[in-house]
This record gives structure tokens, C-alpha cells and sequence, in this order.
């Protein structure tokens, strides 16, 4: 928690430093121009949750809660990790708790979550990958292969560590350690994580499944498209849909690589002024850019942590009865 508030206090600086810089009033100006566009862009980042839900739903294989629960569950795991200082952990472990609450067994909700996060990060890889071969049709400098390169190996290699781990055995090591608190703590709920790593495997061995998981995960970040292309649309900067895909792909891709700053603050506002320097668009655009883009998380973050607090104080409620 501590180091959270840490990359908190430094992605703040590092997101007014660049406000100030690049000229807050021109910055702010943009943002007001987009006004209008935030509710389009906030309703379609419901989308994309809804189509994250019916990803992580499928790759669970659980047929309860119904689905409109499971969106709300998703809903709450995306607030958490966007809004809280978790380092896009604790909304994940938050997810897996709603989910056991609805009746769905502990390890079958761990593995699953854990399945959903390694193919929503393939499916942004192969995002990733498409916006850089666009880029490499419609910008002709090349100066910009070689952290490309770096880029693509870095995220197959995380990618094929984290399969990797997860074949190796690295649940058992999760079922070796709640083992081994239980000792210290005796009514820790070992069960439920106990045959985690088998129950991971099985997950792994529904190939349609999986196929299906995959290509709702591509769409729901293809959607961030249309978005970035309607926010500066909005802000009177008009760029080819081209244009907005590599932006877009590229400008998530610089997000998730601050993965460990609560808010990627200052990390996603860097990636869109490099990202937007490749296309002519100014850095005080593309900072105006981030802001209408944080505008929707914190719109749809805000109700989502309340919607949690909702959930677990019901739930209160309900053993003190």
C-alpha cells in the first residue's frame, strides 16, 4: 500500500508537471471542446466491460451468477484496479471474492481469473502488433522499429514467462502458502484455493472456450478505436481511422507498461504525446486526449467502487442477521 500512494504521489506530479508544461489553459480548453463526447466514450467503455464479463465468464465456465451479476462483478474489478492503488492486483483478488460469494468455488474462480488475465493480455498483444503494422504501411520513418522491436519481444516474453509459470506449477506454490499460513492462522479458508493448479489446467484444455474468450477480449479493445477517433474528432483535430487505431493500440499498450502506477498517471499521458508526436498531433492534444479518456474511467470508477462497498455491506448485513 505503501508503495501505491508512492506511485501515486509521483504520477500525479509527473501528470501537472506535464499539464503545466505543455500549457494548461490550452489543455483545458481542448478537454471542454470534448465535452460532449465523454458520455458516448463512458457508455462504450460499459461495452467493452460487458464484453470483458462474457470473456471471463466463459473462460470460468460457470454458469452462475447470471450474467448481469457477472458484468457488475467486472465492473467492480475494473474500478478497484483503475481508481485504488493496487498495481492491477487487489481488483482481480476482489473479482475472485464476489465471485465465491455468488456460489462459484474458490479455485475454480482463481484459476479462471487467472486464465481471463493471460488471455486479455495475448489479446492486447496481438492489439498491439496490428498497431504497428498499420503504422508501418502509413509511416514511412523508421526511427521507430527499434523500441518497436524491443516492445514486441518484451510482451511476448512476459507473455510466454507467465504460461510458462503457470505450467511450472506457480498455483501449487499459492496452495504451499495458504498451507503454510494456516498454521499461523487456523481459520484461514485453505480450501479454497486447494487444487488451484489442477483446476488451472483443466480451464486450459477448453481450446472453443478459450478461442471465444480471446476474440471478445480483440473486440473489446478494437472498440478503444472508435473512441480515441471521437475524442479528437471532438477537440477539432480529425485524424484517418488509421490513425486512430495505431493510437489507440500503441497509446494502451504505454498504459498497461505502467501497470504498476495506479492510473498509468503520467505513464499514459507520456505514451500519447510519443504515440501522437508520429502523426503531427501537439502534446498539449494529446495530454487534452488522456484527460477526456480518465474523464470516462473516473465516471464509470467511481460507481464501480460504490457498487463494491454496496456489495460487501449487503453482505454484512445479511451474517449479522
Amino acid at each position: 500500500m505503501r508503495f501505491g500512494l508512492i506511485a501515486v504521489a509521483l504520477g500525479g506530479f509527473v501528470v501537472i508537471a506535464l499539464v503545466a508544461f505543455f500549457g494548461a489553459q490550452t489543455i483545458g480548453a481542448d478537454v471542454l471542446r470534448a465535452g460532449w463526447a465523454i458520455p458516448i466514450t463512458t457508455a462504450l467503455l460499459f461495452v467493452q466491460l460487458w464484453l470483458s464479463a462474457v470473456a471471463w465468464r466463459v473462460l470460468v465456465g460457470a454458469d452462475r451468477p447470471r450474467l448481469g451479476r457477472w458484468f457488475r462483478i467486472r465492473w467492480i474489478r475494473e474500478a478497484v484496479n483503475s481508481m485504488l492503488p493496487v498495481a492491477q492486483i487487489g481488483g482481480n483478488l476482489v473479482g475472485i471474492r464476489l465471485l465465491m460469494h455468488r456460489e462459484v468455488p474458490g479455485p475454480q474462480a482463481g484459476a479462471g481469473t487467472t486464465l481471463d488475465l493471460t488471455i486479455e493480455a495475448a489479446a492486447q498483444l496481438l492489439f498491439t502488433i496490428a498497431g504497428f503494422a498499420v503504422l508501418a504501411t502509413t509511416n514511412p520513418d523508421e526511427g521507430w522499429e527499434s523500441w518497436v522491436q524491443g516492445g514486441i519481444i518484451m510482451g511476448v516474453l512476459g507473455i510466454g514467462g507467465f504460461i510458462i509459470a503457470q505450467r511450472a506449477g506457480m498455483m501449487r506454490l499459492v496452495e504451499f502458502a495458504a498451507r503454510l499460513l494456516q498454521r499461523f492462522f487456523p481459520h484461514l479458508p485453505v480450501q479454497v484455493v486447494e487444487g488451484l493448479h489442477d483446476e488451472l489446467m483443466r480451464l486450459q484444455t477448453r481450446r472453443l472456450a478459450i478461442g471465444k474468450a480471446t476474440a471478445l477480449h480483440l473486440l473489446a479493445w478494437l472498440l478503444g478505436t472508435f473512441e480515441t477517433w471521437l475524442a479528437l474528432y471532438a477537440m477539432g483535430v480529425p485524424v484517418a481511422w488509421a490513425d486512430a487505431f495505431v493510437i489507440e493500440s500503441l497509446g494502451q499498450a504505454a498504459r498497461s507498461a505502467g501497470f504498476a502506477v495506479p492510473g498509468a498517471l503520467g505513464v499514459q499521458e507520456a505514451g500519447y504525446i510519443l504515440v501522437g508526436e508520429l502523426f503531427g498531433i501537439p502534446p498539449d492534444t494529446a495530454i487534452a486526449l488522456s484527460m477526456v479518456k480518465r474523464a470516462r474511467e473516473l465516471a464509470v470508477g467511481l460507481p464501480g467502487l460504490v457498487a463494491w462497498q454496496w456489495a460487501e455491506g449487503k453482505r454484512l448485513l445479511r451474517r449479522s442477521r
